[in-house]
């Protein structure tokens, strides 16, 4: 059992209940990387260089972990090299700050080689700013281990640099792929759908009630690392459906930018399912929202966005309505559910049928022959057959792609 303190030094700006709700979100990833949290400490002040919070609070942080027999702290605030090694050298335990939790726990879940290499890139981009610092700490009477980084030469930076070029290199060509393969399935017919949305909004239950089979779902946070593709017909038409990694609240843009090939499965989308806690306080999901609009506008270029409202059955039809009314604005193609109930699914499923790519519709006869009878079979898997009618010729009303329709018209026969 890995038990652990967490520290936040509250913001003077930031009201009481926006500090509580961060450190109730720092203490849920703690449990996501598998930690007892046995011990909380808060203090509001301004920066101290030194130490982040005053020092005679680390001195009584020093005291709790040695009452509580800890072997980690983990502070809400983002540290420098010289803070973690100043107060891991008073309490004598392991310490981390936020964005080192996130990266552990993304170490933890990445299961494929792309996932690997984006937690890399993640932790290099994290220590090159700090490398020259933690060189400099390693020459003197340091612990060995301090933040899990070894010894290394002076060339540890220009290292890092190398190593990051290379991952953002084989990255790149990751994404090149991931086009190629979103080409090759829209020809196949199927249209792109990406749940997309924070860490436990319900995309990872949306998903498992939409395609019936049993991904993990738990109330924890990044749950989906790698993107998870499973097919889903709407209405008979045929749509890819992916679960994506979930956003978090003020990532740093390195790790943005390093997860950036995983939000490409966002970004190569024809709609954006965006699910949305409505059960948060109504300023956090217009915060929520307005970021999350942000990070679409920037790369999508005006993909439709279906906004899922989702933990319905947690409020009351009054409370919902009063959100609504604030959110309405950043809300496009709205629609209530409840994804562990599946209340409103049959609702949102024709919401994003409706804002499908368009197909076209065409009333069409081709020869009553072996090929056009090839030809019948093969627009019942490329499209919609709404009727067909068997006489010296084929009369068919499809629905399809215009290429499929094209392709269909080079066979079509005319009246005399």
């Amino acid at each position: 059992m890995k038990r652990a303190i967490v520290v936040q030094r509250n913001d003077s700006n930031v009201d009481e209940v926006e500090n509580e709700r961060k450190l109730a979100e720092l203490k849920e990833l703690a449990h996501a990387s598998d930690y007892v949290v046995v011990g909380s400490m808060v203090q509001s002040r301004h920066l101290d260089r030194k130490y982040q919070i005053g020092r005679g609070k680390v001195d009584e942080l020093a005291e709790l972990v040695e009452t509580l027999e800890v072997k980690k702290v983990i502070f809400n605030n983002q540290l420098s090299t010289s803070q973690i090694y100043n107060i891991s050298e008073t309490c004598k335990c392991e310490v981390m700050d936020r964005f080192q939790l996130i990266l552990e726990i993304f170490a933890s879940r990445a299961t494929t080689k792309r996932a690997k290499l984006q937690v890399e890139l993640a932790k290099l981009q994290y220590e090159l700013p700090k490398a020259k610092n933690i060189v400099s700490l390693l020459k003197k009477e340091e612990k060995p281990g301090f933040m899990g980084l070894g010894s290394y030469e002076d060339s540890y930076e220009q290292d890092i640099k190398k190593r990051i070029m290379r991952i953002k290199t084989e990255l790149m060509n990751s994404c090149k792929e991931n086009e190629s393969l979103r080409s090759f399935r829209h020809e196949r017919g199927f249209s792109l759908i990406a749940l997309a949305g924070y860490t436990n909004a319900g995309k990872s239950t949306l998903f498992q009630s939409l395609v019936k089979e049993g991904t993990i779902v738990e109330d924890m946070l990044f749950t989906t690392l790698s993107p998870t593709t499973r097919s889903l017909t709407i209405n008979q038409r045929k749509v890819l459906l992916t679960d994506t990694v979930g956003f978090i609240e003020e990532l740093p843009h390195w790790m943005v930018d390093a997860f950036r090939s995983t939000l490409d499965e966002i970004f190569l989308a024809d709609i954006i399912l965006l699910v949305v806690d409505i059960s948060d306080p109504v300023e956090v999901i217009r915060k929520k929202l307005a970021v999350s609009h942000d990070i679409f506008w920037k790369r999508t270029g005006g993909t439709t966005i279906v906004t899922a409202f989702n933990k319905t059955d947690l409020i009351s039809d009054d409370e919902f309505q009063d959100k609504l009314d604030a959110i309405s604005d950043l809300a496009p193609n709205s629609v209530m559910i409840s994804a562990i109930s599946e209340q409103g699914l049959d609702e949102l499923k024709e919401l994003v049928y409706q804002k499908l790519p368009k197909w076209e519709h065409s009333r069409i006869k081709i020869p009553m022959s072996e090929e056009g009878l090839s030809m019948v079979s093969w627009l019942y898997d490329e499209g919609i057959v709404h009727s067909i009618d068997y006489g010296e010729s084929i009369a068919i009303n499809v629905e399809a792609r215009n290429e499929i329709i094209q392709k269909v018209k080079s066979f079509e026969v005319f009246d005399e």
